[in-house]
């Protein structure tokens, strides 16, 4: 992920830092993790990195609550996107056991723990096509996020390994 990442800073280069941590902590699959990692890399201090990472990242989720359902169903509908939706629910659908399990807990746990696969994105997907409510799924995803920040953080900044010295 580090790779892809300093590549999009380079691309993104003229932007400026902060912008760049905005846009990498928007995108779906890089999201709060790529956000957190780009502002270690551009040595931005850690709480403005932290803050502009938790935006780019919440900004998409009530968008993504609303429309997800309706786009994955008009990209159903249609032969040139058919293939490429039918497989983006299965494999949004493959993490919904969790969230049958656990109820919201799950779903925060499913965005707080960051692993590939997961987030805000994808959370914010699952809810929508499980039909939750998304008011509470808004609040849980945000929790997630948070919970992810705080263990993205440990790993990007290394606050671990300072408060252990």
């Amino acid at each position: 992920m580090e790779k892809l990442i300093e590549g999009l800073i380079k691309i993104l280069g003229p932007l400026g830092k902060e912008l760049i941590v905005f846009i990498i902590s928007i995108l779906p699959l890089l999201e709060l993790r790529g956000g957190l990692i780009a502002s270690a890399l551009l040595k931005i201090s850690f709480f403005k990195g932290y803050i502009i990472s938790i935006i780019g990242n919440v900004l998409p989720i009530p968008l993504v609550l609303l429309f997800m359902e309706k786009i994955l169903e008009f990209l159903k509908k249609m032969k040139l996107t058919s293939k490429l939706a039918i497989k983006i629910e299965k494999k949004i659908l493959s993490k919904r056991k969790q969230i049958d399990k656990y109820g919201y807990l799950g779903l925060l746990l499913f965005v707080g723990i960051p692993l590939p696969g997961t987030g805000a994105w994808t959370g914010s997907a699952l809810a929508s096509i499980l039909h939750l409510d998304r008011k509470k799924s808004f609040i849980y995803i945000f929790l997630g996020v948070i919970m992810a920040s705080l263990i993205m953080s440990i790993i990007s900044y290394g606050i671990l390994g300072k408060i252990i010295k």
